[in-house]
């Protein structure tokens, strides 16, 4: 079963601290902020590390520790935001070149903000290089509209769902939203050896972008688009049939994206065979989707904190229970 073996994963973010839970997975990236150290293994914030966590944490053994999405998946630091949790988008083109030069397979960005052309033409770069690229659309906390760089059309912009599995107060909404995933109070790994829970469209990406890790172990010649099809093809429909601006396409299915017989885009229902009748001329595979027709083949997500990935399990086990004086729940990006 896939567990991202052999993918490599970008996180520019606030850094990434070699936590014991991930230390074995986490490589020598590079800051680009001014005056701080050059690998990114330094995160004054958590939340990088706490991404990471939720993408790659390879737990401890016997029960404890962190188990992330695709435990397997290899973690590129890449420290672009500064301690206050504040993007740029100067330093996220930075580190999304930085990404691609260094072999990435997935770039996951929980956060993000405005654009400039250097952000664009890193993101066309991305693209260009096979490289699936995964980004938050935003909190109502701090965000009116779809944030850069998930707004961007090669992205996969994710939005947040609650406990329950609907959408989340906390997401934002938009034409651009491509996936769901959940947001709410979300374990995960912190700076130093503790761990930590939040809530916010921060999550959600990097589930997505570790559901991503999994598909590409699994098909490593599946080209970027038709990773990021399956993904969308296998999603679970929620709120009106087909794409809308809460959901997207649905909320993320790991076990039906790595299970599921999925055509590739152009080869679904409704298209039509091309002049020599060998192929199609549209690609209605990648259109909206009923729920009528996904009964048969989609599988629900699970509870939250737990994601059963075709025989990975994401789920945090700590050593003590939750306590009345925990801290309320960080609403992150």
């Amino acid at each position: 079963m896939s567990q991202g073996e052999g993918v490599v994963v970008a996180v520019p973010d606030t850094g990434v601290h070699p936590h014991p839970d991930l230390r074995r997975n986490l490589l020598t990236g590079r800051s680009f902020l001014p005056g701080s150290e050059s690998n990114g293994r330094r995160d004054p914030n958590g939340h990088g590390t706490s991404m990471a966590g939720i993408i790659g944490a390879h737990g401890r053994g016997s029960r404890k520790g962190a188990l992330g999405i695709a435990p397997r998946a290899k973690i590129l630091p890449i420290r672009s935001s500064a301690p206050d949790n504040v993007g740029d988008a100067e330093r996220l083109a930075l580190a999304i070149e930085y990404a691609i030069s260094e072999g990435a397979d997935v770039i996951s960005v929980s956060g993000g903000g405005g654009h400039n052309t250097r952000l664009i033409r890193a993101l066309q770069s991305a693209h260009a290089a096979n490289v699936v690229v995964v980004a938050a659309a935003g909190n109502t906390s701090t965000d009116s509209a779809v944030i850069y760089p998930a707004a961007f059309d090669t992205v996969v912009a994710v939005g947040g769902t609650d406990r329950d599995g609907k959408h989340s107060s906390v997401s934002i909404s938009g034409q651009q939203i491509d996936l769901a995933a959940p947001a709410v109070e979300i374990y995960s790994t912190d700076s130093g050896s503790g761990y930590r829970r939040s809530t916010g469209t921060s999550n959600s990406t990097a589930i997505v972008a570790g559901g991503v890790a999994l598909v590409r172990a699994k098909f490593p010649y599946l080209p970027a688009d038709e990773v990021v099809h399956r993904l969308t093809a296998t999603a679970i429909d929620k709120g009106p049939p087909g794409r809308d601006d809460q959901y997207g396409y649905g909320v993320i299915d790991l076990v039906a994206a790595l299970t599921a017989d999925v055509p590739p885009r152009g080869f679904g229902p409704g298209s039509t065979a091309g002049p020599d009748g060998t192929g199609p001329t549209t690609a209605a595979a990648d259109g909206p989707r009923g729920g009528g027709e996904r009964a048969a083949t989609v599988r629900g997500l699970v509870t939250l904190g737990v994601l059963v990935a075709a025989g990975v399990t994401w789920v945090l086990f700590i050593r003590r229970r939750r306590r009345s004086d925990d801290p309320p729940p960080r609403i992150t990006r």
